[in-house]
């Protein structure tokens, strides 16, 4: 049976056209998939009853399975999602007042082993089909009924960032198809504007983002010079500073509207959270439009780093925002049910494990 969620529409109309069906039936399943939410081919009523009992025959629409779900107190809620392999991994939404995001992984697993990261400590396995990347986000909304019907046009999960468990452009056709998915307007229709693709540096696909799809850009930055960064993220050897800051103007050039680029920074207790730390960070980026991310470090157990004290985040954010850069300090999210990347997955792990 194969899974029609993550087809491009070139994709699902050659398979209709082998089915002997004319092109107009793809838009109209497009639509039933992707705008309604709808999984049951006997429901999709535009349909013949015979196209519906032969869908139904050779075709599913499928989500993620959910293993746990898991609400916090402010609002956060977190999925443990298991694909038809049994792979898993994780999918979190992060609420704002009306609003909010959810965050997307992309891979099982992660190669870049960044120190600070908890992902990083678990093996990398595989890439996520761009089905299967869809797919968190529609499982998703049917968590929160967020699918429009003439009775509800509510939105909440309103945003999409690429930040999950594995590095996205280390899958990037996947992820591409994906986001061309979440972003065509006659399904779930997000705006480019709201999606953000995260990197931790892969510098020569970052240009490629803005030509193939113009969202915007997140840089897992961590450090202001290349000595503290080879310390604590083994890409940077590969891709440093001097080049990924290239390719961020590279993409920035390729935009026919410059916007900003984020700078996430996670503060790590006498590692990268000096005042001299700060004032690097500041010439690095001349020339770029950004702003920075500041981010307290979440401790996890078998890490090393302590997070950095609250009034040495607010003495780094002030050097910063004195020049003239928007430096927020980003709240913590989800500490009672491990909302920090890998950390649930790793929790269920260890427990079917001793069980």
């Amino acid at each position: 049976m194969q899974d029609l969620v993550g087809l491009s529409r070139e994709q699902l109309t050659n398979i209709l056209t082998e089915m002997g069906e004319k092109p107009f039936r793809t838009k109209q399943l497009w639509q039933w998939i992707y705008n309604k939410g709808e999984h049951d081919f006997s429901k999709m009523s535009s349909l013949s009853k015979a196209m519906q009992e032969k869908m139904a025959e050779n075709f599913i629409v499928s989500r993620p399975e959910v293993i746990v779900e898991k609400n916090s107190t402010d609002g956060t809620r977190k999925w443990l999602f298991r694909f038809a392999d049994g792979q898993q991994v994780e999918t979190v939404y992060i609420p704002e007042e009306d609003r909010g995001a959810v965050c997307l992984s992309t891979q099982v697993g992660c190669l870049m082993g960044c120190k600070f990261c908890h992902t990083g400590t678990q093996k990398m396995l595989r890439n996520l089909t761009a089905g299967e990347i869809v797919g968190q986000f529609m499982a998703a909304r049917d968590s929160y009924g967020e699918w429009p019907t003439p009775a509800n046009e509510t939105r909440f999960l309103s945003n999409v960032v690429v930040m999950g468990m594995g590095e996205p452009l280390m899958n990037y056709d996947n992820m591409v198809q994906a986001m061309r998915i979440l972003m065509d307007g006659e399904g779930i229709a997000l705006s480019k504007r709201r999606i953000t693709v995260s990197t931790c540096g892969i510098a020569d696909k970052i240009p490629d983002l803005a030509t193939d799809l113009g969202v915007k850009l997140a840089i897992s930055l961590h450090a202001p010079n290349n000595t503290i960064r080879n310390q604590i993220m083994p890409i940077n050897k590969k891709y440093p500073l001097e080049v990924l800051i290239k390719a961020c103007h590279e993409y920035q050039a390729r935009l026919p509207h410059r916007q900003y680029i984020t700078m996430e920074y996670v503060l790590l207790k006498d590692i990268n959270d000096s005042i001299q730390n700060a004032k690097e960070l500041i010439e690095l980026v001349k020339g770029l439009e950004v702003k920075f991310n500041l981010i307290p470090f979440n401790p996890w157990n078998g890490c090393a780093f302590e997070p950095s004290s609250n009034n040495q985040i607010h003495r780094f954010a002030k050097v910063l925002e004195d020049a003239y850069l928007a430096a927020p300090i980003r709240l913590s999210r989800g500490q009672d049910i491990m909302a920090a990347c890998g950390q649930l997955k790793s929790a269920m792990q260890k427990k079917d494990a001793l069980s």
